[in-house]
């Protein structure tokens, strides 16, 4: 599984909870959030792009920062 790195304007336990519920439905993921980095890991086979959108749901900012 490859490891991707993404920004999200995450400004309190609120919004990495926002994160962590709509990951958890997309499945087969494994991720890692950093809440004062506004970091997001996560490891999967899925294509940037969904996870991209998927991120989205939760209403914030997201940039893809690359590989990992």
């Amino acid at each position: 599984m490859t490891k991707h790195e993404f920004e999200v304007a995450m400004t309190c336990e609120g919004c990495s909870g926002a994160v962590t519920r709509i990951l958890n439905k997309l499945g087969d993921v494994k991720f890692e959030i950093d809440l004062p980095r506004k970091l997001v890991w996560i490891e999967s086979n899925k294509d940037v792009d969904v996870l991209m959108e998927t991120l989205k749901k939760c209403g914030k900012e997201v940039k893809y920062n690359g590989p990992k």
